[in-house]
């Protein structure tokens, strides 16, 4: 049985996933987003369940080297530190025109061509891929390849900004409905909504 592609955002109640351009590399976070301890140990445990992730350019430099880093830096509170253990351990999938190696059990993949080769991992592939990053889950999306969806909704309305989907290359998109598999709400306000992309 293929893999499954999981793409994983926090969003704004209106559907923005960053409200200025580059925030989506921000670490700690835009003003908007309630990210506390309780929230970021479910991240942990849904990021272990993970087989592999797959990352654009923009959340890579973002999570490397400061995840790496955050292992063994007794400052930090003891739930970043595993999370940074979670991530330099899974094994993982750079999708990058510009770079052609990475640390921390990372293949790169690219070219015109890094679509049909992330098809090609999903079927090779079990469990679950989380997808980070917009750029590579539209293009999953659009190709008929993203299966799931984790929307973490935070209580704010941005106005503008960035939304979950990039526009398709083509101009058009097809309709991609969504059954709904989950949902949960937090004490600081951040709702999670987990969907299957109805085949």
């Amino acid at each position: 049985m293929a893999a499954r592609f999981v793409y994983w955002i926090n969003v704004s109640i209106d559907g923005f996933v960053e409200r200025d351009a580059g925030e989506l590399g921000d670490l700690e976070g835009p003003d908007w987003m309630r990210i506390d301890e309780p929230l970021h140990r479910d991240f942990n445990a849904r990021a272990a369940a993970m087989t592999l992730s797959v990352e654009g350019r923009v959340v890579r430099d973002m999570m490397d080297p400061f995840w790496p880093d955050a292992r063994t830096d007794e400052s930090m509170p003891q739930f970043l530190r595993e999370y940074g253990e979670i991530w330099t351990a899974q094994p993982k999938v750079l999708v990058s025109r510009t770079r052609t190696s990475a640390d921390h059990n990372t293949r790169v993949i690219g070219g015109d061509d890094a679509i049909e080769q992330l098809a090609a991992l999903r079927e090779e592939s079990e469990g679950d891929i989380g997808v980070g990053g917009p750029n590579v889950a539209s293009q999953l999306l659009d190709a008929g390849l993203l299966d799931e969806l984790l929307l973490f909704t935070h209580p704010a309305v941005l106005g503008a900004g960035r939304p979950v989907f990039d526009p398709p290359a083509s101009g058009r998109r097809r309709t991609v409905q969504f059954d709904l598999l989950e949902q949960q709400r937090y004490d600081n306000g951040v709702t999670l909504h987990r969907y299957e992309v109805r085949r």
